[in-house]
């Protein structure tokens, strides 16, 4: 099996992929990238059990089958390369790699690729799309926020509630609370779901054009471009955060964001450097 590639767009693609790699993997095989090749294109996945990402291009090949390939030594070997035309030639019996190019020759041992965990299928799901940049625009507005207790899961993640009017998302780590609400965002089903980290990472950082979820209860599945991300989603009760928000509170500031930041930056200089804590006094017109 051959096929072969420009090392530049491989290596693009690679690196989107990484993110879903983990470092504490209890499957030697998830250290590897899976290469499923068919005539004309090829498809890379990346997975942590937890959260599968794939991504599909063309490449030049007449050839079909599978094979994982080290992801690190991977992504090392083609930091290194110029922007080149790479021939790749597979033993699929030996699990041996050969890396052919004009700056010379590169073997290494790959896995077999019927070890690589399946994909998992979204069985009775529902689906709706989102504006790439809008969806990125409010994980970047929420992410932050959520929090990394591993004694409570659900705040790791972002809180979606889907409605025919709007979407809103919410974060909490129990000491900061974001509510996001986009009325410009809809689906045709009330939902609500708690999505990882993770996923939402790649996406923020990766997706401009439109985004279509596929959800069901346990799993929810994005595809934009030619990539998908599917991942399980958190288990769990998220926290009543309407109760947490002030309802007809008579204390109002309003403020120019700048000129609130500035100050604050200059002040948080003179912060302690484990609370970061700063004081605020409001007195009539006047902070």
């Amino acid at each position: 099996m051959h096929f072969i590639v420009s090392s530049n767009q491989l290596l693009r693609r690679l690196q989107m992929l990484s993110g879903v790699l983990s470092n504490s993997n209890t499957l030697p095989i998830l250290d590897h990238f899976l290469f499923d090749l068919t005539p004309g294109e090829v498809v890379i996945s990346a997975s942590d059990l937890e959260t599968t990402m794939t991504v599909k291009f063309e490449v030049r090949t007449e050839d079909t089958g599978t094979i994982a390939i080290p992801a690190k030594m991977l992504l090392d070997i083609l930091k290194a390369f110029p922007d080149i035309p790479l021939t790749f030639k597979v033993d699929l019996e030996a699990f041996a790699i050969e890396l052919i190019s004009d700056a010379g020759k590169y073997k290494l041992t790959g896995a077999n690729g019927d070890e690589f965990p399946k994909t998992p299928k979204l069985i009775g799901s529902s689906s709706t799309t989102f504006n790439g940049e809008i969806l990125a625009n409010a994980i970047n507005k929420t992410l932050f926020a959520s929090g990394n207790d591993e004694l409570r899961p659900v705040m790791s993640g972002v809180y979606c509630e889907l409605s025919n009017e709007q979407v809103t998302f919410v974060t909490t780590d129990a000491h900061k609370l974001v509510k996001h609400t986009r009325t410009d965002l809809n689906a045709d089903k009330t939902a609500s779901f708690i999505i990882p980290k993770k996923p939402l990472t790649i996406l923020k950082n990766h997706v401009t054009n439109d985004v279509s979820l596929e959800f069901n209860d346990t799993n929810a599945l994005f595809s934009f471009d030619n990539n998908t991300i599917i991942c399980r989603l958190i288990d769990g009760k998220y926290p009543n955060y309407d109760a947490v928000i002030p309802k007809e509170n008579p204390n109002k500031l309003t403020i120019e964001t700048a000129i609130l930041l500035s100050s604050i930056k200059r002040v948080a200089i003179y912060a302690n450097k484990t609370t970061h804590q700063i004081r605020l006094k409001i007195a009539g017109s006047e902070l």
